[in-house]
């Protein structure tokens, strides 16, 4: 169907894509003024950030259900509509339990944004031009990750409420949406149910039959986790280098997303001449490099090749892991098989600070990239090992 993937649908698709890393990372920079001006604890604070990640895990299955069965374009626009108004409250709430509750309602927004995005990919275009419209989606997700930071902190700089009022431009691209992004015909044609199969025995029975699945999901879920333990943890190793500004770090953390960015706007191109396993293998070859040279950066400039080589692997893993999902599930439930991917991305995300955090008192900081070079040469290793017993595997989902 990639005749119906005008290049105003296009722009649509990718500029919601940048809203999902907005909905938590615009505030990121007015925590404390959150903290302050609402008069809760710091960590009180942090749960209008990490609420509506926990709402996507939850509802992220629900909203891939109901695309299978009626498409992905109302859920979408729906999806725009919530986002606008969970994440356009802040405006005007200036109390803790009514924020928390539109940050609720926000996370079931990008929920359906999330995989409303990732069906519409699959349905309109296809071959070539779906491998390059899941690299762009991935690079508009970078570019959201470097920009949104960016505004939220100089809105912040007039009220600690006006970086909520960004969250409305979800408006505007649900009224394009309406005017550009067409039915697909999803969930129009009953027969092609699978296997007659529903419900949970018939999730058990797909991956049953295809165990690469469960593969993928994995994939993504460290991929998510290790990118956290960039956020998380390397503006401490950089305050450890004598980097303390919040501006320079924020470049740091830029210089990830921007280099993601550029390899996923290459991912069609790269996947057009080597299959996805080499690519993955090389981004797991590029994180060994990332986190093993944040184990000895000594200077702010050493310190830039460790987030720049992390960001270029992330760019490959993760238009490939859609890829799979595309190629791997059955046509008729790729909504919901495509959910679980937004869930297992942002467990990943909340799990990180838990699985890493606890290295910290023990071996100091640089001891969780050495654990996470560990986990990507481990991963590196497995996909060897997988490929080496199964070379059919290579083939079928190239």
């Amino acid at each position: 169907m990639a005749d119906s993937g005008t290049r105003a649908t296009l722009w649509v698709i990718l500029a919601s894509a940048t809203l999902t890393v907005m909905a938590g990372a615009i505030l990121g920079p007015i925590v404390p003024a959150i903290q302050s001006s609402l008069g809760v604890s710091e960590s009180l604070a942090g749960l209008i950030i990490t609420t509506h990640g926990l709402l996507i895990v939850v509802v992220s299955p629900v909203a891939g259900a109901i695309i299978d069965r009626v498409g992905p374009r109302r859920p979408f626009i729906l999806g725009l509509t919530l986002y606008a108004v969970g994440g356009g409250a802040g405006v005007v709430i200036d109390s803790f339990g009514p924020l928390l509750a539109s940050r609720a309602v926000l996370g079931v927004g990008v929920a359906f944004v999330y995989t409303g995005i990732t069906v519409l990919i699959y349905d309109l275009y296809s071959g070539q031009q779906m491998d390059r419209a899941l690299g762009l989606r991935s690079s508009a997700n970078s570019l959201g990750a470097v920009t949104w930071p960016l505004v939220g902190g100089a809105l912040g700089t007039l009220s600690w409420q006006a970086p909520f009022a960004v969250y409305l431009v979800a408006l505007p691209l649900g009224v394009l949406a309406v005017l550009t992004v067409p039915e697909t015909g999803r969930g129009q044609h009953s027969e092609n149910e699978t296997d007659g199969e529903s419900g949970l025995s018939g999730v058990v029975a797909v991956f049953r039959r295809r165990p690469a699945l469960l593969s993928i999901y994995l994939l993504y879920f460290g991929a998510n986790a290790l990118l956290y333990s960039i956020v998380v943890f390397y503006p401490q190793l950089l305050d450890g280098l004598g980097i303390t500004s919040s501006f320079l770090i924020s470049l740091y953390l830029a210089a990830n997303g921007g280099a993601g960015g550029i390899s996923a706007a290459l991912y069609d191109r790269l996947v057009a001449r080597i299959s996805k396993h080499a690519l993955v293998a090389v981004a797991l070859g590029l994180w060994i490099v990332a986190f093993a040279g944040a184990t000895v950066a000594t200077s702010a400039l050493t310190a830039i090749p460790s987030v720049v080589a992390f960001g270029l692997g992330l760019g490959l893993v993760f238009p490939s892991s859609f890829a799979w999902i595309e190629a791997l599930a059955p046509v008729d439930r790729q909504g919901q098989f495509s959910s679980y991917l937004a869930s297992a991305g942002y467990t990943g995300q909340f799990l990180s600070p838990v699985l890493f955090g606890p290295l910290v008192p023990a071996f100091g900081v640089r001891g969780v990239f050495g654990a996470a070079a560990v986990v990507s040469g481990a991963s590196l290793l497995a996909l060897g090992m997988v490929l080496g017993r199964r070379p059919e595997t290579a083939v079928r989902a190239r």
